[in-house]
């Protein structure tokens, strides 16, 4: 009866999000107040009915009902509970069930909290989030049934894919989908503001929020599920370039270039139509990787649907709002005039410069995504495009793009003087170059692409410092009122310093994991010994563990180095029974300078068990590094001038309506 009422809220939700997205529209164009006014009230109603969908599907599943047949195929009673919720978005129908009550969470956040937008506007972005709406919903119920029936009900499930139960992966995907749906904010203020033809420095202010609340939790959702693959699938790598991890990497790329460029609209009121083309971007890009993921197209541990039939609905989908959104582009986005000008040697110069570097990155990962697949659909041909493509292209185009980016910061609006900057940071220049050849004869078997990773994050993270210590004055005042000008700083600005001292400290970890990793693959005995890295590794024990439901051989090896203990490490190998699969529990110990890195692997017939042993230098740096990012994104968040209220005289759109 629970799953009846969930699947009949489903097709509530959708005449709201049908109501919302007609009803609002026909009063705007007929000045009619009451029929604009519903657009509040209709994603309200629509995000009370997800949710009351979503708490019935997760009954279904805390109480194992296999009469639906989603809980059939991806629970069991002996699944321990915290996977028993996450295996609620743990498959195709309960994800897009997610992606729903996300969606509508943030429409009716934009109903509620909203408070400085004009009428007119906000009936707008809410009647084209309650579009988006229709379209998931009408996915999710017509091809994703989520409370689809069996009968008679099996008297056991399936269970969850054994990788997916993790307590990373029970929260990477909810983290995941707020910043793959925050985007979609972005994107109907963008078809507000093109259908108002108007867009201001007012308007860049309240898209701003929503923008960085997104990219925040897109950046958080990308880290987590890089540190669940270093950890989880027992080969030490962190990133494989694998479609599906691309699929959220290319939204996040076309994310931090909007973030930047929405600046230049608040500051300067230029760059207009390039802000809303990378809004359109971004959340197309978003709607791209649920198609990838949920289309058939792609077999991946992190992919869904194996049914083509759901993939022409998505990319019908995916016509009509990216067609949509780029044809009305077309037509109204000459309308969108500039306002402020400047010089191409301006902190706007800057920040053009690495959108122009992003995008054409983003164009990499993005040809390299899809080629193989149009290869594979026109001429059935299997082409893989992996690490070497990326490498070669990618990284390159990064250099400049860090570059600029301790350099813009110091430059003024409208006009800077890059000699003088360049002046002033020569000094600065010489000490980054001066340590990274330094580091890099010191510990040696470096190639070429370790020494620029060194050199692009010591030149970063010198910029960062340089530009705290000009704005603090040091050296020109006492410590006592420089540390007072730093404390007067708003939050933006420590914001833009911690996200750009967090990619330095991510370029210093991704550096020395990928060029200085020792790795040793071998058969061990207890008590026999290998070296990796300097440090000693010694099988100390291997026993039998039995799990809540998978049963394990666990491995203890000690690890020492010049004779002195250093840590103990477990992994795993563990056989889980429903469903029958092998997975791995490396053991791992973070020190100051890299991780230690433990997997045990299958016994030898000859005596033994193969082992694979890794020393990988700050890779914990990596993630420390997209903390970083994220505390610098909240900082700016938390800065009080992007929740003043704008005056309306500096309202996006003077039109209004009748009852207004």
């Amino acid at each position: 009866m629970i799953a009846e009422v969930g699947h009949f809220a489903l097709f509530l939700a959708l005449a709201m999000a049908f109501i919302g997205a007609v009803f609002p529209s026909i009063g705007l164009a007929r000045r009619d107040g009451f029929l604009s006014h519903l657009a509040g009230p209709a994603v309200l109603a629509q995000f009370v009915f997800v949710l009351i969908a979503f708490l019935a599907l997760l009954y279904g599943y805390v109480v194992s009902d296999f009469s639906i047949l989603a809980v059939a195929n991806n629970s069991h009673t002996m699944k321990p509970m915290i996977y028993k919720v996450s295996g609620v978005w743990g498959n195709h129908e309960g994800s897009l069930l997610l992606w729903a009550l996300v969606l509508t969470g943030f429409s009716s956040a934009v109903a509620l909290f909203a408070h400085n937008l004009p009428h007119s506007f906000k009936a707008r972005v809410l009647s084209v989030q309650s579009g988006i709406a229709f379209g998931f919903l009408a996915f999710t119920l017509f091809t994703s049934n989520p409370f689809a029936r069996l009968d008679p009900a099996p008297l056991e499930g399936s269970g969850l894919n054994p990788l997916l139960q993790d307590p990373g992966l029970a929260f990477h995907p909810p983290v995941l989908y707020v910043g793959y749906v925050g985007f979609s904010i972005a994107f109907s203020f963008a078809i507000a503001a093109l259908i108002e033809g108007r867009i201001t420095a007012a308007w860049a202010r309240w898209v701003r929020p929503w923008t960085l609340v997104a990219w925040i939790f897109l950046t958080s959702g990308i880290a987590l599920g890089s540190w669940w693959a270093y950890y989880e699938l027992g080969w030490g790598g962190w990133w494989f370039w694998d479609p599906v991890e691309n699929a959220s990497f290319m939204p996040w790329l076309a994310g931090t270039a909007l973030v930047h460029s929405v600046i230049v609209v608040e500051k300067r009121e230029a760059l207009k139509a390039w802000t809303v083309l990378l809004a359109i971007l971004t959340f197309s890009l978003s709607l791209l990787g649920t198609f990838l993921v949920r289309s058939g197209v792609l077999t991946s541990v992190h992919a869904f649907a194996v049914d083509p039939a759901r993939g022409v609905f998505i990319l019908a989908f995916l016509f009509i709002v990216v067609g949509g959104s780029l044809t009305l582009f077309a037509i109204r986005g000459g309308s969108l005039k500039p306002g402020g000008f400047f010089a191409p040697i301006s902190r706007e110069g800057a920040l053009i410069f690495n959108n122009l570097f992003l995008v054409t990155a983003l164009a990499t990962v993005f040809f390299g995504t899809l080629y193989p697949l149009f290869i594979d659909a026109i001429f059935g041909e299997k082409l893989s495009v992996g690490p070497p493509y990326y490498n070669l292209t990618f990284v390159p185009l990064m250099v400049p793009v860090v570059a600029a980016m301790a350099i813009g910061p110091l430059m003024p609006w409208k006009r800077a003087d890059l000699e003088g900057i360049l002046g002033r940071l020569k000094f600065m220049a010489l000490i980054a170059l001066a340590a990274a050849f330094g580091i890099w004869a010191y510990v040696g078997d470096g190639s070429l692409f370790a020494l620029l990773g060194l050199l692009m994050g010591l030149w970063l993270a010198g910029g960062v410092l340089f530009d705290i210590a000009q704005k603090a004055r040091m050296g020109k005042m006492k410590a006592s009122g420089s540390l007072h000008r730093l404390a007067s700083q708003p939050r933006s600005q420590w914001g833009m310093w911690l996200a750009h001292f967090g990619v330095a400290v991510a370029i210093f970890g991704i550096t020395a994991s990928e060029a200085w990793t020792s790795e040793r693959l071998a058969i061990m005995t207890l008590g026999s010994s290998q070296e990796v890295a300097g440090y000693e590794f010694t099988l100390d024990k291997v026993w039998p563990v039995a799990g809540p439901n998978y049963s394990a051989v666990r491995a203890r090896f000690q690890v020492s180095k010049n004779g002195e203990p250093v840590a103990s490490l477990e992994p795993e190998q563990r056989i889980y029974n429903s469903p029958t699969r092998q997975t791995t529990e490396a053991g791992i110990r973070t020190l100051a300078l890299g991780d230690l890195y433990a997997v045990i692997g299958d016994a030898s017939p000859a005596g033994g068990w193969s082992v694979r042993l890794y020393f990988k230098p700050l890779v914990a740096w990596l993630w420390g590094g997209a903390f970083l990012m994220m505390l610098g994104g909240l900082m700016s968040l938390s800065d009080r001038r992007l929740r003043i209220v704008v005056a309306r005289k500096k309202a996006l759109a003077p039109s209004s309506v009748a009852a207004e």
